[in-house]
């Protein structure tokens, strides 16, 4: 098998809001109550998953979940008609657009049965997040139906699990074996420490992972206070690097020893505090970029456009680049909507290492497909949402609608839907 890394982007859905769910997310509830672009979203990712496929890249799509969750409202006695604005919102949530989310992946070298694992989510920290595994796992059983995957369900509450966005692989090759880092939270100054320990350890034994080939190491309290809500948001790490914030890490040092004992050949590129500070990193999600290796083994970051404007963290990042370091290339893209949401270019994409001819050929995308897409888009989205009408009928419509025209458009099938929308009401 030729094994490549796919980046899976969830495309951003019909229902995006600005509705400041997510407490700790300082980009989420600053923004709370403003007027979204659902239509500009979901265009600005299909742009970045088209320039992903510029730069050589292999592209695939994750699509958003049926929204509202009448299921998920149904299981609370009520229904969208009757509901409060908050389980209103709560419900409607496109949160699932965020696909560093949606599961932690070791890909087939790093297991003992070599096949590529997934382990759904369980987002319980989030009441809104909280639903969304069922909608995701149906998709990932659908797009990694190869036997060449295991896509396993979430591990259980109250043992928080946020995903890939904790999750750090590292090898000198995408097809050798890896070192798998697992980041969780203890404290988070006020905000919630939304990694457990506990579920770390449990997706690693699920996955069958060496222990001698696997980390567990703690997030900073400081990193998670200043509004470092996962741990992507001041770390990622691709092939032999680790790109990371000074102050990412509860031990620092203890983290660097075990990694470069695991992993000599390790590259640790670290931002010191003194030239970016951790309000300048998560502000401009500096470290939220795709970490990537292009076609010619070089390494590149695609930056979302806050990081040129932060004047602090370009200077930093133009003289990275005029060094000898295995970071050779920026490039720049606009997701500013999902930005004001709280996520990043890294937050949009789910990371698979796997033979592109093992999974379903629907959810990998070309230009083609994106054109497709785009159209969808823009016929159907809501061009804007304002989070006070979210009970407006005729929005709900337009947002279901949009959602079924998707579906149609991606070729999935009736009886495949019925997996898919776990959304429809309960009988």
């Amino acid at each position: 098998m030729t094994l490549v890394e796919i980046n899976f982007d969830g495309l951003i859905g019909p229902s995006h809001n600005y509705a400041g769910l997510s407490h700790g997310n300082l980009a989420a509830t600053r923004n709370a109550g403003a007027i979204s672009q659902p239509r500009a979203a979901a265009l600005q990712g299909i742009a970045k998953m088209r320039a992903n496929i510029a730069l050589g890249l292999t592209q695939g799509v994750l699509l958003p979940h049926a929204r509202p969750n009448h299921r998920w409202l149904a299981s609370l006695n009520t229904d969208y008609a009757t509901a409060s604005l908050p389980l209103k919102a709560q419900a409607l949530s496109a949160s699932a657009m965020w696909a560093a989310n949606a599961a932690t992946v070791s890909p087939a070298p790093d297991t003992a049965d070599a096949r590529c694992h997934l382990t759904v989510a369980n987002l319980v920290t989030m009441p809104h997040r909280s639903h969304e595994w069922r909608g995701t796992l149906a998709q990932l059983r659908l797009i990694f139906a190869n036997p060449a995957f295991a896509v396993h369900p979430p591990v259980p509450a109250p043992f928080g699990d946020e995903g890939a966005a904790n999750h750090m692989r590292m090898a000198d090759r995408h097809d050798a074996p890896g070192i798998e880092i697992f980041v969780y939270g203890v404290s988070g100054g006020g905000f919630p420490a939304r990694q457990r320990i506990e579920a770390s350890e449990a997706v690693a034994r699920g996955h069958r992972l060496d222990p001698a080939r696997t980390l567990f190491v703690e997030q900073s309290e400081a990193a998670i206070a200043a509004g470092a809500f996962h741990n992507d948001v001041v770390a990622v790490a691709n092939g032999p690097v680790l790109f990371a914030h000074e102050q990412a890490f509860a031990d620092k040092a203890g983290v660097y020893a075990a990694l470069l004992e695991r992993m000599p050949s390790a590259q640790i590129v670290e931002v010191p505090a003194s030239a970016v500070s951790l309000d300048d990193a998560i502000t401009s999600y500096l470290f939220n970029a795709q970490l990537v290796t292009l076609p010619d083994e070089t390494l590149a970051l695609i930056l979302p456009e806050e990081a040129r404007a932060n004047t602090r963290v370009w200077s930093w990042l133009q003289t990275m680049i005029a060094g000898n370091g295995p970071i050779r290339r920026l490039e720049v893209v606009n997701v500013r909507e999902s930005m004001a949401n709280g996520g990043g270019p890294a937050c949009l994409r789910l990371r698979v290492v796997a033979d592109p001819a093992t999974i379903d050929p629907r959810f990998l995308v070309d230009d083609a497909l994106l054109d497709h897409l785009a159209a969808v888009v823009e016929t159907h989205w809501p061009e804007t949402i304002d989070p006070t009408a979210i009970g407006d009928a005729a929005l709900i419509n337009q947002i279901e609608r949009a959602h079924a025209a998707l579906l149609d458009t991606i070729g999935v099938t009736n009886a495949e839907a019925v997996g898919l929308i776990d959304s429809l009401p309960s009988s």
